[in-house]
Formats: structure tokens, C-alpha cells, sequence
């Protein structure tokens, strides 16, 4: 009870602020019942006047209601179906900037996370350089063997900042309850989903060895890109509370003077930036999912460097394919294969007409034709498209949101540094590239691959199967005359199970196997 007035409190403190600073204005009243319409209303005489719009107002709002709600805003940046897109746009905006905490409790938290004095560890060990709601960082220096300086970025904890989230998300839990009492008609908008989702996502991102085993999987499939490059961690130096790595020198994507006045060819990058997201997306099936210009680099060499790895997107082989002829599919013009695509991928149900969905995707596509390629938005394509799948009861599949919504961030990145960048010339190698290469003669024998071990599995089953038989019928021996017969009928249709569900797997593997070489 006591826990219940508490979180009450908190979340009516919560809800003076968001009305006091205008974050109420992105709600839409339409959607509500009577009484939240009233609420609301009542809400919105509470602004203060002169309040700027969209995140400007979030912006102050959940700055005042601390790096909890920050964290909470930017998480909703990356979910528009949630939101809507044009409040995720303004909500990417956020800043999560917040004053550094003092040097002396930094040093603590190294020691204590690396089980050593600082002066063990680091030859030098600046000040904070950047702070945020969650940690800051530092530059420092080791000694290498041969005598040489290395530079190195640390990432370090904001001391407390786990406990504080965990007392606001309980909060969180406590209003997104009481929503779901006050009108049920919300629970379309998923409010205690979300606040579970955005708990493991925060949760996740509070413990740096996994943003240093996401760095190290980033750099390993991007190895061979001539044109962008990822620090390598320290794992020596990390641990749950600091992560280490490379010290990045170069100059930040959105300082376009210092840019061209270093020789870097502003056009050039912005290809880059396109590129090397769709490969990460396409080829790779994971990609950095928080690609604005604050974490974007051009180093010396002129390749793009990326930083910040706490928010990662990933797609399995079905979803990278699904994405892949889609962007052909509009390049070249064939709708019908866009439509059959979403089909295949079981997105769209069967009971739908492909013929009426391609038709609706030829409406978004053929304008694309009409006009300049540097006048087309890919993303507002793909905006389109995804409310377009809305109508033929396409359901909502997390990881293309947030694809979604990163490629919005990433053609707004590369059309900053090329307004007449051509976004389609610019993706089709990558898409061309990954369809030649898994959808063509290897890819089909790759295939093949996965359709033997399929089978390979089903056999190596069989024994399991036999063994389960077995116990039964010495139950079977063992039970009384009554309790015998229900054993035996039961083993009959267990055996019958077992016999039909291996035949079935034994038919999907062979079809596997068909299909790969169609």
C-alpha cells in the first residue's frame, strides 16, 4: 500500500511536469474516452506560455524528470509505431547531455571495477570530455611494452544511476497500470510492454562488456570495409562499469567546415554513411541502430568512424532478404515481386489478394519515378510502405521499426553532408551485391547446406524418440491392470505422435532441399 502511494506521487509528480512543459501536446485526445479527454484538457491549461513545439517542450520536460526519463524519450525515438514517426523525429532530437559528476568518484569507479589503483592501470587519465545520463568519458593513457603512449577512450558509470532507474521504472510499471485500468482502449499502444522493453534495453546498455562485445562483432564484420572502421575495445581493461577502447582522432560528421577545410569530400562521405549502414543491415544483419551525427567521425584517412554502441539493431537472414528485394524491387520497378515478397515472409496474411497489395505498392512507387532521384526520401518510402502493409493487417515486427527508423536517421546524416545525394544509386550496389551473392548459385548451395543439417537434426532425433517409446512401455509394465490400459492407449498415440512428426520434419527438410535448387 505504502509502495502504491509512493509510486501515485511519483507519477502525478510525472504528469505536472509533462503538462507544465507542454509534453502533453503529442498526445492525441481523439483517442481517448471521455474522462482522460477531460483530463487532458485540464492537463493542457497547465502549460506555461511561450513553450516552443515538438521535443523542444520534451526536451525540458524529461531533462527536469532526470536520465531516466532522457533514456525513456530516446528509447521511444527508435519505436514510431509506438509514437508515431514525426514524434519519433522530434524526440531524436533529445540531448542526453547532462553535467559531469565529479573526477574523484570517476577514479573510484575504475579501481573498484578493475580491482586496482588507478595509477596501476592508467598512465594518465584526463577529465571528463563528454557526460551523459548514464556515463561518462574520459581520455587516457597506457604504457605499451616497447615504451610507446596508446590513447584510450573510457567509458565510465554514473555512480548510483542503476538504483535510480530501477526505483523509476518501478514508477514506470506503477502508471503504465493505471493507464491500462483509466482506459483500455490504450492498451493498443502497449504501455507495460513498452516499459518492460525499454527495462531490458537500459538494462542491458548498463553493462558495458556487452556495448564492448557489440563493438567487437561491428569491427569483425566490418574488417575488410575500406571506407568505415570501428575502435576495438580494450577487454583488459573493461568491465561492467567501465568500458575501454581505441581513442578515436578524427573530426565529428556534422562540423562540415572543418570537414572541407581537412581535405574530405562532403559528397563522398555522404555515400558512405548510406552504404555502410546498408551493409551492416544487409549483408551483415547487424547494424548500429544510433547513427546521428554526434557518434559519427571522419579519421585522417577519410573512412567514417562510428562510436556509442549501447543501442544495436539486428535482422535474421529472412528479414535482410525481405528488406533487400524490397529496395530492388522499387528500383527496378516490380511490384508484383514486392508484393510477393511480403507474402513469402508471411508479413502480410495469406487470406489477402497479392495482386490488390501490389497495387498498392505501385502507388507508392511509381511517383518515386516521377521525380528527381535527389528529391526521393528511401525512408519515407519505406514510412509509406509500412502504413500501406498497415491496411492488410501487416502486424508490427519490432526489428524493421527499428530499421525504420535508423535509416530515417542515416538519409538525414547523408543528405546533410549531399542535399542532391541520390539515395537509390547509392543503396542499389549494396542490394545487388548481397542478392548476387546469397540469392545466386553459392547462396543456393549454401541453402542446401542449411536443408542437410536439417535433415541431419531429424535423424539424430530419432533415437530420442525411440527412447521415450521405450520408457513409456516399462511404465507401461509397471502400472496396475486399470492405469495399463490408459498407459497403453496413451503409448499407441504418443508412438503415433512421434511417427507423424517425424515424417512431417522429414517432408519439410526434402522440400528445403527442392527449393534450394529451383
Amino acid at each position: 500500500m505504502i509502495g502504491a502511494i509512493f509510486h501515485l506521487v511519483r507519477g502525478a509528480h510525472v504528469g505536472f511536469v509533462l503538462a507544465r512543459e507542454g509534453g502533453l501536446a503529442f498526445v492525441d485526445p481523439s483517442q481517448l474516452p471521455p474522462h482522460l479527454r477531460l483530463a487532458l484538457k485540464v492537463g493542457r491549461m497547465l502549460e506555461r506560455p511561450g513553450l516552443g513545439d515538438g521535443a523542444a517542450r520534451l526536451s525540458v520536460a524529461l531533462t527536469r524528470l532526470g536520465p531516466s526519463y532522457v533514456k525513456f524519450g530516446q528509447f521511444l525515438a527508435t519505436r514510431p509505431d509506438i509514437v508515431g514517426m514525426a514524434a519519433a523525429i522530434d524526440l531524436e532530437r533529445l540531448q542526453d547531455r547532462v553535467p559531469p559528476f565529479p573526477q574523484g568518484q570517476a577514479i573510484r569507479v575504475v579501481e573498484t571495477a578493475l580491482g586496482r589503483p588507478l595509477r596501476e592501470v592508467f598512465a594518465t587519465f584526463s577529465e571528463s570530455i563528454a557526460a551523459a545520463s548514464i556515463a561518462q568519458v574520459h581520455k587516457a593513457t597506457v604504457i605499451e611494452p616497447d615504451g610507446t603512449q596508446r590513447a584510450l577512450a573510457v567509458k565510465v558509470m554514473r555512480p548510483g544511476v542503476r538504483e535510480r532507474f530501477q526505483r523509476d521504472l518501478q514508477a514506470m510499471r506503477f502508471m503504465a497500470r493505471v493507464v491500462h485500468t483509466l482506459s483500455p482502449q490504450a492498451e493498443r499502444l502497449r504501455p507495460r510492454e513498452v516499459v518492460e522493453i525499454l527495462a531490458r534495453s537500459v538494462m542491458m546498455e548498463m553493462d558495458f562488456r556487452l556495448e564492448a562485445a557489440a563493438m567487437s562483432e561491428l569491427a569483425q564484420n566490418t574488417a575488410g570495409d575500406t571506407d568505415f572502421r570501428v575502435p576495438k575495445p580494450a577487454w583488459e581493461l573493461t568491465a561492467r562499469d567501465v568500458l575501454t577502447s581505441e581513442w578515436i582522432e578524427g573530426t565529428r560528421l556534422h562540423d562540415h567546415a572543418t570537414l572541407i577545410a581537412a581535405g574530405h569530400d562532403p559528397k563522398a562521405l555522404g555515400r558512405t554513411v548510406i552504404q555502410s549502414f546498408l551493409r551492416q543491415a544487409i549483408r551483415d544483419g547487424f547494424f548500429h541502430a544510433d547513427m546521428h551525427p554526434g557518434n559519427l567521425f571522419v579519421d585522417a584517412d577519410g573512412r567514417l568512424t562510428a562510436v556509442d554502441f549501447g543501442i544495436m539493431g539486428r535482422l535474421g537472414h529472412k528479414e535482410r532478404r525481405f528488406l533487400a528485394e524490397i529496395l530492388l524491387g522499387f528500383i527496378l520497378r516490380d511490384y508484383k515481386r514486392v508484393a510477393q515478397v511480403h507474402f513469402e515472409a508471411g508479413y502480410v496474411p495469406a487470406h489477402h489478394s497479392v495482386d490488390d497489395f501490389a497495387q498498392a505498392i505501385r502507388a507508392i512507387g511509381e511517383p518515386i519515378h516521377q521525380r528527381r532521384a535527389d528529391e526521393i526520401s528511401m525512408a519515407k518510402v519505406l514510412t509509406l510502405l509500412f502504413d500501406v502493409t498497415a491496411l492488410f493487417d501487416m502486424s508490427t515486427r519490432t526489428e524493421l521499426v527499428m530499421l525504420q527508423k535508423t535509416m530515417v536517421v542515416v538519409e538525414g546524416v547523408a543528405r546533410s553532408l549531399d542535399p542532391q545525394l541520390d539515395m537509390w544509386t547509392g543503396a542499389e550496389p549494396v542490394v545487388r551485391a548481397w542478392i548476387a551473392r546469397n540469392l545466386g548459385p553459392v547462396g543456393r548451395l549454401e541453402s542446401a547446406g542449411r536443408a542437410a543439417l536439417t535433415v541431419a537434426d531429424v535423424v539424430a532425433d530419432v533415437p530420442d524418440l525411440s527412447q521415450r517409446l521405450k520408457r513409456i512401455l516399462v511404465r507401461l509394465d509397471e502400472a496396475g491392470t486399470g492405469d495399463a490400459q490408459r498407459l497403453e492407449a496413451f503409448a499407441r498415440q504418443e508412438k503415433r505422435r512421434a511417427l507423424w512428426s517425424t515424417l512431417a520434419l522429414w517432408g519439410i527438410a526434402i522440400g528445403a532441399l527442392v527449393m534450394a535448387f529451383r
